[in-house]
């Protein structure tokens, strides 16, 4: 009988990041598939007992360790050891011991790593199908955090980090039996730098609950004041969300705000940096902080924005405001993987005076910005279902669902 190890580099609950969304959607596909054993990381210890509290009953069995490795310690040690420094800070000897253990165990027949920093995790000695979930090529957006750096002190450590994780990549890809990203453009450009074969290195989109995120549902009522409302969602101590919103609010916002002087911006996602926290000492700007739900934002936003100059493989907080019916305003970056029209769908603009024009349209005119959601929930229905996305996963495993 199957059994499958999944590897995950957050725990999966609550799926409420872009990372742990995938992961979470993906374990419940294994799990129609065969008995799922579970051994995952967690940044802290709630995140780590909330998982272990929703996943226990569902696993044949869970083991959740909580990481501390601090960065400039994971630096110093991957530096001396000639390693990616993203191996180091999600290395856990105890959950590398429990790996062994259920290795040994010889009941697995089946490995999924998700992310990564997961695969120094596989035993050399395990000779059944290994699916690796890179998501996206890390390797590639850490290349372009040193080409942004060239004059930082970090260029360097990004420079290095984008050569070591590249080499990493291709040797873990060559071992599994097939590796998976998260959008067409990202498997591409692995193929290209592995020279692996679309037989070996394939896209598994993401997809979206549109019975969640649904804008029929009844939601508390959040950023009420006068004035037209752009939202922004995502995790805010993540580099290139934090880019993007001081970029709306100091370079895009004010061109907005020309012909719409009350025009408001409200960035809601959890863990804001002291930077983003600053921001809200802006004329117009709301910054929430963390949210038990982000639904009541989106139902609000008279226009979501995703002004993203670095993106990698397909943002989950389009497909929610997409799947909300809400209009929605990217960067070529953002809107690069999902599979819309744009002017049909959403809109897409380049550049600080094309974002705000693209938002002024959604503001001044909200026939046309509704039907756009209209067409884009649509959209989401008909395209986007996590059933589908992720029906490929028993045929790569060879596994009938």
């Amino acid at each position: 009988m199957a059994e499958i190890l999944f590897l995950v580099h957050r725990a999966p609950w609550p799926p409420d990041r872009g990372d742990r969304i995938r992961s979470w959607h993906m374990f419940e596909a294994l799990a129609k598939l065969a008995p799922v054993h579970v051994a995952a990381l967690a940044d802290n210890d709630a995140d780590a007992e909330a998982a272990r509290a929703k996943m226990a009953p569902l696993c044949a069995s869970l083991s959740i360790e909580v990481r501390s490795a601090s960065r400039p310690l994971a630096l110093a040690q991957a530096v001396l050891h000639g390693e990616p420094v993203s191996n180091r800070l999600f290395r856990n000897a105890a959950l590398a011991r429990h790996v062994e253990a259920l290795i040994a165990g010889g009941t697995i027949t089946h490995i999924v790593a998700f992310s990564g920093q997961m695969a120094q995790y596989l035993p050399g000695t395990f000779d059944g199908p290994i699916l690796m979930d890179f998501v996206d090529v890390d390797s590639a957006k850490f290349a372009t955090y040193a080409a942004q750096d060239k004059r930082q002190p970090l260029h360097w450590v990004h420079a290095r980090e984008a050569r070591r994780l590249a080499d990493y990549e291709a040797q873990v890809a060559a071992r599994a039996n097939a590796s998976l990203f998260v959008s067409a453009a990202e498997a591409a450009l692995f193929r290209g730098r592995s020279g692996l074969d679309d037989r070996r290195v394939q896209a598994v989109e993401n997809g979206i609950d549109t019975e969640k995120f649904d804008p029929a549902l009844a939601f508390e009522p959040v950023g009420q004041g006068e004035g037209p409302l752009a939202v922004f969602t995502g995790q805010m101590d993540y580099r290139p969300n934090i880019d993007a919103v001081r970029w709306f609010a100091t370079d895009i916002l004010p061109l907005v705000r020309r012909g719409h002087p009350q025009a408001r911006f409200a960035i809601v996602g959890r863990a804001p940096t002291d930077e983003v926290k600053a921001l809200a000492a802006l004329p117009g700007l709301i910054v929430t902080g963390e949210v038990p739900d982000v639904r009541p934002w989106l139902a609000a936003a008279d226009a979501v924005v995703a002004p993203l100059l670095l993106a990698r493989g397909i943002q989950n907080k389009l497909l929610e405001a997409m799947a909300m019916a809400r209009p929605v305003v990217a960067s070529p970056a953002a809107a690069e993987g999902i599979d819309a029209e744009p002017g049909t769908h959403l809109l897409v603009a380049d550049g600080a005076e094309a974002i705000a024009a693209a938002v002024g349209i959604c503001f001044g005119d909200p026939a046309r910005a509704a039907g756009m959601g209209q067409a884009a929930r649509a959209r989401m229905i008909t395209r986007y279902g996590w059933d589908a996305r992720l029906a490929p996963l028993g045929r790569l495993l060879g596994l009938a669902a």
